[in-house]
């Protein structure tokens, strides 16, 4: 039995221990981000893409090496056959023979097809880079998102179970004074009402907390939320913030630096060289041709003396030839498909123009929303700083007046679920301003992280 139980110590040590250690650990911004990069399916695939261009512009670049290639035959021949030393036809003699040969081309000019075929295949690998750049960067601002959730649905957990805790202390004080004969057994009816929908609410919002975090798992590959838990930073916002910058501004800088712009601009030029490409296709293209072969047959006849074997050794080095060549090729009507291929180039060129506006364009309202957003957030939290500071000192009376018999439980009620609601909307908009603002520096080129949080 002990040396089961070591067994199976050993195994999960050396199969799962990496796996559990990774889930037991508490996880910051920055590590998730590190780890969902590293083992998301699509970035992984993405990089595969890229090194597929890579190989495809190594590719482009060996066309402009010549070819060479060899062919090596053995036949054999019955009945009536040409012999090649003699170049007499022989009658009911079986043959034996050999050729062997190495030839190949070399491309002189060809309208600049290869090299114009060399540029596009380079910026088009640029483009993959950048794309799987961009890929990353989406990942990182999901993962803020999903990240940032998290300590939002903690925070209104933390804040219902506060309300939920004062309301169960009032339980206890009202039955108190329903058994001394201060109050009617309906107020502690109503006042315990409370208290089980406060439950439910708790449940709620406990579930959306689990909720956040099987999404959050879910971005960084991991097989399960069991045991995962995230670091929480201490997040205090000036409320005499500014934010810096106008949207013009921010834009600039992110035209310069944002992946997926730049990659639109190699994918454009690309296709000003594919369609150079296709142009080029109209010109007349010369070759270098080059070849070398010699032959063997058993029943060759040495030419010096007919009466001696003619060897293997001997044939080949008798019959040596080589030589070389120039082909022009000089394209005049090939069913008007080098026409065609230029317009669809051309047509794929205004295309690429076209999706550099469009990504431009979705930049910029991106831009534009996240610093409209992050100005009304940072006004709706400022407002309900006050708002809760207003609703915290009316429940503090009105939870006086309800101690002394003052109001009814439904007042009471009533003040309490209105500080949780200020409660709520002042971490929500807190949240959203943090990602916001988050999104407005990360387009300026500043790393995603929640060490630099806006503090008083």
């Amino acid at each position: 039995m002990k040396k089961l139980r070591s067994i199976i110590f050993i195994f999960l040590t050396f199969s799962g221990g990496f796996v559990y250690s990774q889930e037991q650990r508490t996880w910051s911004l920055e590590e998730c981000i590190r780890y969902a990069i590293e083992n998301n399916i699509q970035i992984k695939q993405q990089v595969i893409q890229t090194k597929y261009q890579k190989n495809t512009l190594e590719l482009s670049k060996l066309n402009l090496l010549p070819t060479i290639n060899g062919q090596a035959s053995h036949n054999y021949s019955y009945g009536r056959a040409l012999d090649e030393t003699t170049y007499e036809f022989t009658k009911d003699q079986n043959i034996q023979s050999n050729r062997f040969y190495i030839g190949g081309s070399m491309n002189l000019f060809n309208g600049l097809q290869n090299y114009n075929t060399i540029q596009k295949n380079k910026y088009q690998l640029l483009a993959g880079e950048l794309d799987l750049q961009s890929f990353k960067d989406n990942i990182s601002l999901s993962i803020a998102l999903a990240y940032l959730q998290i300590l939002l649905n903690d925070e209104l957990v933390q804040v219902t179970d506060n309300q939920l805790q004062i309301t169960r202390q009032q339980i206890e004080k009202t039955r108190k004074m329903v058994n001394a004969g201060s109050l009617a057994l309906g107020n502690l009816l109503q006042i315990e009402a409370q208290a089980a929908g406060e439950e439910l609410q708790l449940i709620n919002i406990e579930n959306q907390l689990d909720i956040s975090y099987l999404n959050l798992t879910q971005l960084l590959e991991l097989p399960s939320p069991e045991g995962f838990s995230i670091v929480t930073p201490e997040i205090h916002i000036d409320t005499t913030t500014i934010i810096t910058g106008a949207v013009d501004e921010i834009y600039s800088q992110a035209e310069e630096l944002r992946p997926e712009i730049k990659s639109a601009e190699m994918k454009l030029t690309a296709s000003e060289y594919d369609l150079k490409i296709a142009t080029g296709a109209r010109s007349p293209q010369l070759s270098l041709n080059h070849s070398f072969s010699t032959r063997y047959s058993d029943i060759a006849i040495k030419p010096s003396n007919p009466l001696e074997p003619y060897t293997f050794s001997e044939q080949l080095n008798d019959n040596f030839n080589y030589g070389f060549g120039f082909s022009l090729s000089i394209p005049i009507l090939n069913g008007w498909q080098v026409n065609k291929n230029i317009a669809n180039s051309r047509l794929s060129m205004e295309n690429s123009q076209y999706a550099l506006e469009g990504e431009k364009k979705q930049l910029y309202k991106t831009i534009q929303q996240s610093y409209t957003d992050a100005v009304a957030a940072l006004k709706k939290y400022n407002a309900s700083l006050k708002a809760v500071a207003s609703m915290e000192e009316s429940f503090r009376y009105t939870e006086q007046k309800f101690n002394v018999g003052m109001i009814t439980p439904v007042d009471y009620n009533a003040a309490k679920t209105q500080l949780l609601s200020a409660q709520s909307d002042m971490s929500q908009a807190k949240y959203e301003f943090i990602f916001k603002i988050k999104v407005l520096d990360f387009y300026k080129g500043m790393p995603l992280n929640l060490n630099e949080i806006i503090t008083p």
